[in-house]
């Protein structure tokens, strides 16, 4: 079994594969589907529009669909916009509380240039 850092760098080879092949102005559900066909040709075991419940208290009061659960243990959120906005990174952190998973990667195929950023469920601070 693959650790996690391992996971998290195969997906990014895998999405800046995507990126080469495929210039900005798809589709996200485009990036989606070839993102999955690149990591299960590496191995990964994806899950796409794996489904979110969103409890308080013992009551489902949201349900949402993260694009891809790599492993059972990363999230990928995909966009395909001009410029990542902070209420994506919310998006991504909520999906990752709402469902324990303690990595998450947020990718962008939209913009100028490949955009990812990685997100974690408890706050980490950066390294100095």
């Amino acid at each position: 079994m693959k650790d996690t850092e391992e996971i998290i760098k195969t997906i990014i080879r895998c999405a800046s594969k995507v990126r080469r092949h495929l210039a900005a102005g798809f589709l996200e559900s485009v990036y989606q589907k070839a993102l999955t066909i690149e990591l299960e040709a590496c191995g990964l075991r994806a899950e796409t529009e794996y489904p979110i419940q969103v409890y308080y208290g013992d009551t489902v009061v949201g349900e949402f669909r993260a694009d891809i659960l790599v492993e059972q243990r990363i999230i990928v959120e995909l966009k395909a916009v001009m410029n990542l906005h902070p209420m994506h990174e919310a998006q991504l952190i909520n999906y990752l509380t709402a469902t324990h998973i303690d990595h998450g990667l947020l990718i962008n195929f939209g913009g100028e240039r490949l955009e990812i950023k990685r997100k974690y469920r408890i706050y980490r601070p950066p390294l100095t």
